[in-house]
């Protein structure tokens, strides 16, 4: 097999400083032939003293250095493509990025998901693989991916169909397994094939769905896991007996960070161990390569560098990405990002292509074999055998068997002959005689299994019983309650109705018309019982709603997802892409009629040429003339207007499907942000509900019993502020316990006061009748105490 023996390749980029950020002092050579150079300056700090000899100037050697103003395709097409098509050939690869947090590395392999032309090198890379495979008709590919995740120290597979509904503990760990050839096999890592761009691009959409992402003072969002996104390739020629089979390693390595500086703790905190503790196990491997006579590697430390052992000084073509954020805070992690890079540089690998032979063919060269032998065997027996005994050989096998059975002279032997097909036959039938004498024994031990079957089957029918019992008494129990729910409810409107009507004439009456009015024309200002009973249980419901796409929301949870969208930052870039989609949308129906047009007018050039045939064809047979074999000037002027026609239908369907591309990537990015605006409003949401029990914990009630909250009542009234112009406010005179809360209104015509709540929690009998009396007592007193703050105003 061919055998590729070169150093990592190792490039360079700068990220550009934030907004916030005073940029570094460095500068790039590319003036040299071979590699380009980077120099970075540190002035000396004068606090350190007059006398300083601390170094002031750094320079570092890459094969190219992408300064700032670098385009993703420009990455693309120096690092990643001559990898790819390495890839193609049969050879293995890897390309992995490694830099501080917030450096860009996530950008660079992933992409952003604000522009089409943000695209990392993995969608990138996918793009040209199977742009590649579709140009080469000489061989048979098969494309499949897999998507690894390494968060702290374990493997999840983030292409695994559990990961949206299961939580992380409980999904099964991808575990490390080794050959003794010293191969590594991932097991629980599932391949997923695919056959086309769209496949593979919606398996990558799913992975970084799935990603670990938190928020540290570094950068917004903080990959906290290591991802390798594989791609594995098998090539075969039709009719030939090699199988090629390759695999392109795309690492997205998690950003180191010194805990000191960021000062992060909690659950941030170990993750940073973690990631800190994995990249140190990386760079000892890096160093025990490059020193020449070490004889161990310590690959197995950590899992990272055991799954990408081959990329490592093995059978790889790799490539390293060393992301750089140059600006004053952050260069020393710079340096030390540097200084890893010229370590790397020095290993080499010995990439072979990965040629076997096809299974298939094998098989054929060995039937041929056993043909072979069997022409041997006959030649030298002297008679050809079957594969099966004839009759009289059977019959002759069973009265040797008998009676060498019956026979008691335990010296007595069984010869059937060298031949293997009397030999096994002889074991079966002996077999067959001993279980015949066990028949009796399982019937009995069967017979005695039915009736423990028969046993179990009547206990689960009577617990069956049972819980469909209590079931039913727990439903007419909920029932009740409903509907007691609702006829306090009614009363209430109808004393308060009475009230107004006695106390304040027709005056009154017309307010309160008024308050009638916009309260069913505003059905967040008023939140009755129910809706509150929907709020508190959509709290606990919401983990498992929020899973399914569409799910139904309570009133307040639905009203409070609006205002979040509305405010969240990723709406502007919702908005963006809808536009963007749109006008998409419109090139691409202009383009497809003008196509119509096209393809129209071209038939139409070919009639008339066709026409002009038939003229010159009877124009000759009336009156023959030497004019009539020459060229005519007028059909060649239409040919030469159908070429024309068919250059510019052929660039507007290029055009069409290079759109066709576009608005499918569009639609993956929104898709994209609305799952991970949905699973920001999911943290958000369960963030209140915990807050909220933190403050209260006297107001959460048992699990028989329903409580109003008027913190909660509050809280959905305040988010719901876009259904109703008029600002809400807690009264200040608001007593320790919560029992008089008000909501008041800068509206005068609008004032609604929330029924005082026991703040302790009711214990129930679970008998149905006892517990209805118990709470219809409870809400006739809040409708007394209603009764009096309505007189009270």
């Amino acid at each position: 097999a061919a055998m590729v023996k070169e150093t990592i390749r190792v490039y360079a980029r700068v990220k550009p400083p934030g907004r916030r950020q005073q940029a570094g002092i460095y500068s790039v050579d590319d003036d040299e032939k071979s590699l380009s150079s980077l120099e970075i300056i540190v002035p000396r700090d004068l606090a350190d003293g007059f006398v300083n000899n601390k170094r002031e100037s750094y320079k570092f050697k890459f094969q190219k250095i992408f300064d700032q103003e670098a385009k993703q395709d420009v990455v693309f097409d120096s690092i990643a493509k001559p990898v790819a098509e390495c890839v193609l050939a049969g050879y293995n690869g890897t390309i992995f990025a490694y830099g501080q947090t917030g450096s860009g590395k996530t950008f660079t392999i992933t992409g952003g998901a604000e522009r089409y032309s943000d695209r990392g090198i993995i969608p990138r890379t996918l793009s040209y693989i199977f742009d590649q495979l579709r140009k080469d008709s000489s061989k048979v590919y098969t494309t499949h991916v897999s998507y690894l995740e390494i968060y702290n120290e374990c493997g999840y597979d983030l292409l695994d169909p559990r990961h949206e509904a299961s939580r992380l503990e409980d999904l099964p760990k991808v575990t490390i397994m080794e050959d003794p050839d010293q191969n590594i096999h991932l097991k629980n890592l599932s391949l997923q094939q695919a056959t086309n761009e769209e496949e593979a691009l919606n398996l990558l959409f799913l992975g970084d769905t799935n990603r670990m992402i938190a928020e540290t003072p570094m950068n917004q969002a903080s990959t906290r896991s290591h991802c390798i996104f594989t791609i594995h390739i098998s090539s075969k020629e039709p009719g030939s007996a090699t199988i090629r089979r390759s695999k392109l390693h795309l690492v997205d390595l998690a950003g180191s960070e010194r805990v000191a500086k960021t000062g992060v703790g909690g659950h941030l905190l170990t993750e940073a161990k973690y990631i800190n503790l994995s990249l140190h196990y990386l760079e000892q491997v890096i160093i025990a390569l490059a020193e020449k006579n070490r004889s161990h590697i310590p690959y197995r430390n950590s899992m990272m560098t055991s799954v990408l052992r081959d990329s490592l000084g093995g059978n790889c073509m790799t490539t390293m990405i060393a992301t750089l954020s140059l600006d004053k805070r952050n260069i020393d992690e710079s340096l030390s990002t540097c200084r890893f890079a010229q370590r790397v540089a020095l290993i080499k690998n010995e990439a072979v292509l990965n040629e076997e032979m096809d299974p298939k063919l094998m098989i054929v060269q060995l039937k041929k074999e056993i043909q072979e032998l069997k022409d041997e065997l006959a030649l030298v027996t002297g008679k050809e055998r079957t594969s099966e005994l004839s009759q009289d050989e059977l019959l002759q096998l069973d009265e040797l068997i008998e009676t060498f059975l019956e026979d008691n002279d335990p010296d007595s032997t069984l010869d059937v002959g060298a031949d293997m097909r009397k030999i096994k036959y002889c074991f079966v039938h002996v077999k067959q005689l001993m279980n015949h004498s066990k028949i009796s024994d399982k019937k009995l031990l069967s017979q005695h299994i039915s009736e423990e079957k028969d046993t179990n089957k009547e206990a689960g029918e009577e617990e069956l019983k049972k819980l469909k019992e209590l079931l039913q008494q727990r439903d007419n129990e909920i029932n009740i309650l409903v509907n007691m729910l609702k006829k306090e409810k009614k009363k209430a409107q109808d004393a308060l109705f009475q009230l107004n009507a006695t106390s304040a004439g027709s005056t009154v009456l017309e307010q309160s018309h008024s308050i009638n009015l916009e309260e069913s024309q505003s059905p967040s200002s008023c939140f009755s019982l129910k809706e509150a009973k929907d709020f508190s249980s959509s709290v606990h419901r919401l983990p498992f709603l929020s899973r399914q796409t569409g799910g139904k929301m309570s009133l307040g949870c639905q009203e409070a997802f609006e205002v979040f969208k509305r405010d969240h930052a990723d709406s502007i870039t919702i908005e963006d892409n809808k536009q963007l989609l749109n006008q998409r949308f419109t090139e691409a129906k202009c383009l497809g009629e003008k196509l119509n047009e096209v393809r129209n007018k071209i038939n139409h050039l070919k009639g008339e040429i066709n026409q002009r045939h038939i003229q010159r064809a009877a124009l000759a047979i009336s009156s023959p003339s030497e004019e009539l074999y020459t060229l005519d000037p007028v059909e060649e002027k239409l040919r030469t207007q159908i070429e024309e026609e068919k250059k510019r239908y052929k660039t507007m369907f290029n055009r069409l499907k290079g759109l066709k591309v576009e608005i499918e990537h569009l639609q993956l990015l929104m898709e994209k942000v609305k799952v991970k605006l949905q699973k920001d409003f999911e943290v958000w949401w369960s963030e209140e509900s915990i807050n909220l029990q933190q403050e209260n914990p006297e107001m959460v009630s048992s699990p028989n019993t329903t409580t109003v909250y008027p913190r909660f009542i509050k809280s959905s009234q305040h988010l719901s502020t876009s259904s109703f112009s008029e600002t809400t406010r807690v009264s200040p005179n608001e007593d320790p316990a919560g029992k008089n809360n008000s909501i008041t209104s800068n509206n005068p015509t609008l004032k609604t006061r929330t029924p005082p709540i026991s703040s302790t929690s009711i214990p129930l009998t679970g008998d149905s009748q006892a517990d209805a009396d118990i709470l219809a007592f409870i809400k006739a007193r809040q409708n007394i105490l209603q009764k009096k703050g309505k007189s009270c105003q």
